[in-house]
């Protein structure tokens, strides 16, 4: 089975892509008749699934796993982990799931960028559903001790207010950008036209 779109997509760090070459993989070995369970990167599949925050399609992987590899593989158990905790909505268990396993140098890299993107979604959770919030909150939403989450969000241009000790949540401002297209006009024009003759 040629994985070179596999191993052109971890050394390029496109990590978004990397659960639909392994979905098209194992299609197209099953579609030849290749059983690849033993040898299969499940680890790095689940990882493709979660990252691209695909619980579903990673939930139905887990349960594909032949139970003896998920025996003899303790790094696709703990990936699994992190699918759990993200299928609970445990956000503070995400990160001690991501921490409490010592990572392959395979792997690393894609668990390392997944903990930085899953930042980034929680941090646009808490942009959303908050207006305040307490430093403590905030660091449990973003994997951090209270230090680095209260400066990580001033750097983000909150506030924190000395009296209370609550964070103010500053929203960002959604900036549209409308592209008129002169054919678009020109198809809008023409119609006007044809309704007004």
């Amino acid at each position: 089975m040629d994985t070179s779109q596999l191993n052109e997509a971890l050394t390029s760090k496109s990590f978004d892509k990397i659960a639909d070459i392994c979905d098209n993989l194992l299609l197209q070995g099953a579609a030849e008749g290749i059983d690849c369970q033993d040898e299969w990167p499940y680890t790095i599949h689940l990882l493709g699934h979660i990252y691209n925050n695909d619980i579903n399609s990673a939930r139905f992987l887990w349960k594909k796993i032949p139970a003896a590899l998920k025996e003899g593989r303790p790094e696709v158990v703990a990936v699994w982990r992190i699918g759990q905790k993200l299928w609970t909505r445990d956000y503070v268990g995400v990160y001690e799931a991501i921490r409490e396993f010592s990572w392959t140098p395979e792997v690393q890299p894609i668990v390392a960028s997944f903990a930085e993107l899953y930042r980034k979604r929680m941090f646009e959770l808490l942009l959303s559903a908050y207006s305040t919030i307490s430093p403590q909150d905030t660091a449990q939403f973003l994997g951090m001790n209270e230090n680095d989450a209260t400066n990580y969000v001033l750097q983000q241009g909150w506030v924190l207010d000395p009296a209370s000790q609550m964070l103010t949540v500053k929203k960002q401002a959604v900036v549209t950008e409308q592209k008129l297209d002169p054919s678009k006009l020109q198809r809008l024009t023409e119609y006007v036209f044809h309704l007004e003759h």
